[in-house]
């Protein structure tokens, strides 16, 4: 089963060299291909990618959905996994997800815990992963999704820059399509704690949540997330 390592990126810079080192070194780098859509970087992030050899594709849009819809037109593997640029990957996630879709599963996600935590209570953040709830979820989790179960829900709705994986976990839901926490912890980047107070990130957060939950348009919410965060 070969599955397509996604990977969307806006100037990253400081964190795609260490992915991308791990993934062309990885002992099991023939069962999976690596593809990484840019949403036209400022930084040096494209020259960082196009040095590994990987293939790189642009949106016309800074749109994390559109970048990642992008990257599955050109994508050939069974199964999709869409990866941020600053998570550091588990490294038997090849058998991990190739596992879980040949049980019978069409889609899934792993927990998370934080690679540096400038708080404490992050640590509360990283357990409550564990728990089926959607609202215990985020793309921060790495998202797999069988190509067939992609293509039936029709994708990421390009119209969302933040939020994009809530409404696609809602759209699995109502497909009822399979979907499954794995129980290992990728790690994910703690800067956006670093920027902000960890009490000014949960309340946009919880926002976003509320503004998303009674229907407010993407382009509202996201005015508000990036107004609210550094």
């Amino acid at each position: 089963m070969l599955i397509s390592v996604i990977i969307p990126t806006l100037n990253e810079e400081k964190y795609i060299s260490s992915l991308l080192n791990f993934l062309i070194h990885h002992p099991q780098k023939d069962q999976f291909e690596v593809i990484v859509v840019d949403g036209n970087s400022q930084d040096q992030t494209g020259e960082i990618v196009k040095s590994y050899n990987v293939p790189l594709y642009f949106s016309n849009q800074r749109s994390r959905a559109l970048q990642m819809n992008e990257g599955a037109k050109h994508a050939t593997g069974r199964v999709f996994y869409f990866v941020h640029a600053d998570v550091q990957l588990i490294s038997s996630f090849v058998d991990d997800i190739s596992e879980t879709v040949n049980g019978g599963i069409a889609s899934g996600c792993y927990r998370f815990c934080f690679d540096r935590p400038p708080n404490p209570l992050l640590h509360i953040n990283g357990f409550f992963t564990r728990f089926p709830y959607k609202w215990c979820r985020g793309g921060d989790q790495t998202l797999f999704i069988t190509k067939k179960a992609f293509e039936k829900i029709g994708g990421f709705d390009g119209r969302y820059v933040i939020m994009e994986d809530y409404d696609l976990l809602d759209r699995l839901e109502e497909e009822n399509i399979s979907f499954k926490v794995l129980s290992k912890s990728v790690k994910v980047s703690a800067r956006k704690y670093e920027a902000n107070s960890y009490l000014k990130v949960q309340l946009a957060n919880l926002r976003a949540m509320k503004m998303y939950k009674r229907g407010d348009s993407p382009e509202e919410i996201k005015k508000f997330y990036t107004r609210a965060l550094n």
